[in-house]
């Protein structure tokens, strides 16, 4: 199959674990035996991985799990249809249960790519399974912050981590839209949004977590009430502390939709303290300063940016058209310039992956 064609998020990351996959068709007599020569005559199966021991008495279980593997590895995969079919043939009503208690352990046992296959061929078969939702969900999660980890030594894949990061954010997003009574949905996707900056979003949806965790019913696994007691804690305390956060999103947001004079406002309380070290925080003063005519103002705010974040072009952009707009013909080349070394870095970073 042509890479190109499988727009799937991270089915590139997933793919080379059925690389060395060993396919065989099963006898006609086994396929009369447990009636399953409509869905497979004539159709290879995954029996094991290349050099593992895939000799002897065909195990119904292996082979099931492995055509989970091929199907939530590879979605396009020529025979997937004829997987689903035929795992529902042979496990039944139980199907997805049992995929998703594999792909539990998988994850159980540090193997989130594994975790994210089986757990993928269990929404296949049931795209609204809750738990299947959420294991997903968590696998990702799991998958991008190990590789986050790796990252912090220079040796980790940064478009794996934005990928399964993505990936583990729309589930949550989509599980809560599906199940809007499953409170642990909301814990992880508040968190999903707070590593995205949207603290308002966070808020509002950690506010929703407490709100359905004051009953147990919604978990998937029995929880102790001390340990939900400690995450409500814990969300409480969350909640408290993006109050200010949240104050300043709603000022950029208002910078954003015109207002101007009411988010430079709004973001003039936190230019001294704690926030003052937040690059954007002056990013959108500056904006605002330019879209009142305040010029001076604005290229101190956009000079600001640039000793937070050295490397920011937005910020150099901006200043360019300031100084164009001033008459500064020296500054605007000079800004000019220091955006076409970054660029040129960037490449030449790029160029060396």
């Amino acid at each position: 199959m042509n890479e190109s064609e499988n727009k799937d998020r991270i089915s590139k990351y997933l793919s080379p674990r059925i690389q060395n996959m060993m396919f065989a068709e099963l006898s006609p007599d086994y396929l009369e035996r447990t009636n399953a020569a409509e869905i497979l005559s004539g159709i290879p199966v995954p029996v094991g991985i290349e050099g593992s021991d895939a000799k002897g008495a065909i195990d119904l279980k292996n082979i099931v799990l492995n055509m989970a593997r091929v199907m939530g590895g590879d979605p396009l995969f020529l025979y997937a249809d004829k997987y689903a079919d035929f795992i529902k043939h042979a496990v039944g009503e139980n199907a997805v249960a049992m995929l998703v208690s594999e792909g539990a352990h998988s994850a159980d046992m540090g193997d989130f790519e594994d975790a994210c296959m089986l757990l993928r061929a269990a929404l296949r078969l049931d795209p609204k399974s809750r738990e299947a939702l959420y294991l997903y969900a968590r696998a990702c999660k799991e998958a991008y912050e190990t590789e986050a980890a790796v990252a912090e030594d220079g040796m980790g894949d940064e478009e794996r981590i934005g990928l399964f990061k993505a990936e583990s954010s729309e589930t949550f997003e989509l599980l809560t839209m599906i199940h809007p009574d499953f409170a642990m949905g909301y814990y992880f996707l508040g968190y999903a949004y707070l590593n995205m900056g949207l603290y308002l979003k966070a808020r509002l949806t950690w506010q929703d977590f407490l709100r359905l965790s004051a009953g147990s019913e919604t978990e998937i696994h029995e929880m102790d009430d001390e340990l939900l007691a400690s995450l409500r804690e814990e969300i409480s305390e969350r909640v408290e502390e993006l109050e200010e956060p949240v104050q300043i999103e709603l000022g950029c947001n208002s910078i954003m939709g015109g207002d101007f004079a009411g988010g430079k406002d709004t973001l003039m309380k936190f230019t001294e303290g704690r926030y003052s070290q937040w690059w954007p925080l002056w990013y959108y003063l500056g904006v605002a300063e330019a879209s009142l005519g305040n010029a001076d103002e604005a290229i101190a705010d956009f000079k600001r940016v640039l000793t937070l974040s050295p490397s920011n072009t937005d910020a150099m952009n901006e200043l360019v058209h300031l100084y164009e707009a001033t008459g500064d013909a020296v500054n605007a080349a000079k800004y000019r310039n220091k955006i076409g070394i970054v660029n040129s870095n960037r490449e030449e970073e790029n160029g060396a992956m």
